[in-house]
């Protein structure tokens, strides 16, 4: 089964049409939203900058040319992969996004890949600096360099609200997009499903053959259609996973696939 996706934008969405010739609507992440996480992000990363030196040289009374090392390694290497790592770590999300409830995708419909957040971390450079601590002497550099990146930082702003997609630099580079969690779930949030194993049935085996894609494909549908009332969409995934997976039902076409979905979550288990 060959798995291609496009997209396409209108308004405050991004729209992907899957596999299963399914179109879903992403909500594009409010940029007043985006704003606030990257202030959060901010806030905490001058935060552990303040707290760390404190130890350095004032709890340690280190001397700045013995402690440079420590500085780098403990102060500035963690800032400066923050937002790399935490988007890696919390499936497209920094702590500021997390708190926000917004969330990075690839624009092809699933998570980003490790390419992709590399990609978006590396275009920080050309955006903001980064903050490293080693080269500050004391909270009065550190304020008046924070003004800076925020100045910076205004470039970053209106390439936001002027793209159709609410896109950095680092996202039209990457091929990603900022939605609202609440249009969007992760592949370990929609597939897992409980199902009783006790004297458990499977009815479709052929379940397997489908990806874990397919699968979050398959689970995002039902949550719109019950969403939207809309089951329309899921007669029409109902068709192209028989016709591919060459099998034959009588349930309706929403009890069809959760069915598979509950199928799936035993197969799987049971690998």
């Amino acid at each position: 089964m060959h798995h291609y996706m496009y997209i396409a934008t209108y308004m405050a969405t991004v729209q992907i049409n899957t596999a299963f010739n399914v179109a879903l609507n992403f909500e594009i992440a409010a940029f007043h939203k985006r704003l606030t996480a990257y202030i959060i992000d901010f806030v905490l990363l001058l935060i552990y900058l303040l707290a760390l030196k404190y130890l350095l040289y004032d709890t340690l009374n280190l001397s700045k040319d013995k402690a440079i090392g420590f500085d780098i390694l403990i102060i500035s290497l963690p800032m400066l992969f923050y937002s790399l790592l935490t988007e890696l770590l919390l499936n497209g999300q920094t702590i500021g996004k997390k708190i926000m409830k917004i969330r990075v995708i690839s624009l092809d419909g699933g998570e980003p890949t490790f390419g992709q957040f590399l990609l978006r971390w590396i275009t920080k450079f050309f955006e903001w600096p980064f903050l490293f601590g080693y080269i500050f002497e004391g909270t009065i550099e550190i304020v008046a360099y924070s003004m800076m990146t925020a100045f910076l930082g205004i470039a970053v702003v209106l390439l936001i609200l002027i793209t159709k997609k609410n896109q950095r630099i680092g996202d039209i580079a990457a091929g990603t997009a900022v939605v609202d969690t609440k249009s969007f779930m992760t592949i370990d949030d929609t597939i897992f499903i409980p199902v009783n194993s006790e004297n458990y049935k499977v009815s479709y085996p052929e379940v397997m053959r489908l990806s874990d894609n397919d699968i979050n494909t398959i689970k995002t549908v039902l949550t719109q259609a019950k969403k939207n009332n809309n089951h329309d969409i899921c007669m029409r995934v109902e068709y192209k996973i028989k016709d591919v997976l060459k099998v034959e039902s009588k349930l309706s076409s929403i009890d069809f696939l959760e069915k598979l979905l509950e199928d799936y979550n035993y197969l799987a288990t049971k690998e």
